[in-house]
């Protein structure tokens, strides 16, 4: 792969998510929201693989499928309305799909288009699928590290933005509500990943995006993650509880150990 195709890439990619814009401002705002997401995404992933010391060749690959990771999302939104995927379509999925239907991958080696291909229809699953192949663990790795970076970016703007200016589809129309669940907040000390199906209000939202450091990999996503105070971010918009401060503290150590800096 060159820098070429990379190029070429981009071009496609912008024309292509320009198609989504429409004469509605909340529309506008949420098809935004995801042309800078995958700007950032493309960030982590280049830093995450420098840090990983993978080659050229391997860093335009983890480049090219952070660019596409979402590249269903703007299909979604145009049908649905919504980012959550339980009520729609799975989104990793589906960008699949648009790359094998629109043949952008095409001229790369056929090993590069199915490593980019996988990585984007994973990205977003529960877990790392089992597969045997290592380069293909090490590719949706990264990028599912680069992807969760962003999301909690997001997430901590949206927390702290006026309501006028949030994108609505953040919050996936989750209720505003001081309660909370204790199945995930259980998850929070238990080192586990909590599910969607647990969530019924934005704090259950917050504390699900929490557990994520749980499924993070690589030690300088730990580093990012703490550089950027993302935990503190979020954590001071939840219910101010001894229970969560318990939670909170048990997540900040783990991140604090996995990064080698101190608490976020």
């Amino acid at each position: 792969m060159q820098s070429s195709d990379l190029n070429t890439f981009k071009a496609w990619f912008t024309e292509y998510s320009q198609t989504f814009y429409t004469g509605d401002a909340e529309d506008n705002k949420n098809i935004e929201l995801k042309v800078r997401h995958t700007s950032f995404v493309r960030e982590n992933a280049v830093l995450i693989a420098g840090e990983e010391h993978l080659d050229d060749n391997n860093v335009l690959i983890a480049e090219t499928a952070a660019l596409f990771h979402d590249v269903g999302r703007f299909a979604q939104y145009a049908t649905y309305k919504t980012f959550r995927d339980n009520i729609s379509v799975n989104h990793g999925r589906l960008g699949a799909e648009i790359l094998r239907e629109k043949d952008i991958l095409t001229h790369l080696p056929a090993v590069e288009q199915e490593l980019i291909i996988n990585t984007v229809k994973f990205h977003n699953a529960f877990e790392v699928p089992p597969f045997g192949d290592q380069q293909k663990i090490l590719f949706l790795r990264l990028i599912r590290d680069a992807d969760k970076l962003d999301i909690w970016r997001i997430f901590a703007e949206y927390c702290h933005s006026p309501e006028d200016d949030q994108a609505s589809a953040v919050g996936l129309g989750l209720p505003d509500r001081t309660d909370y669940s204790h199945t995930i907040l259980s998850c929070l000390h238990k080192k586990s990943l909590a599910s969607l199906s647990d969530m019924e209000t934005l704090n259950d939202f917050k504390l699900m995006q929490l557990s994520w450091v749980y499924d993070l990999n690589f030690r300088h996503s730990f580093r990012l993650l703490a550089e950027r105070r993302l935990i503190h971010k979020i954590a001071s918009t939840l219910p101010q509880t001894e229970e969560i401060a318990a939670a909170l503290a048990v997540v900040k150590e783990f991140v604090s150990e996995k990064s080698g800096l101190k608490r976020p």
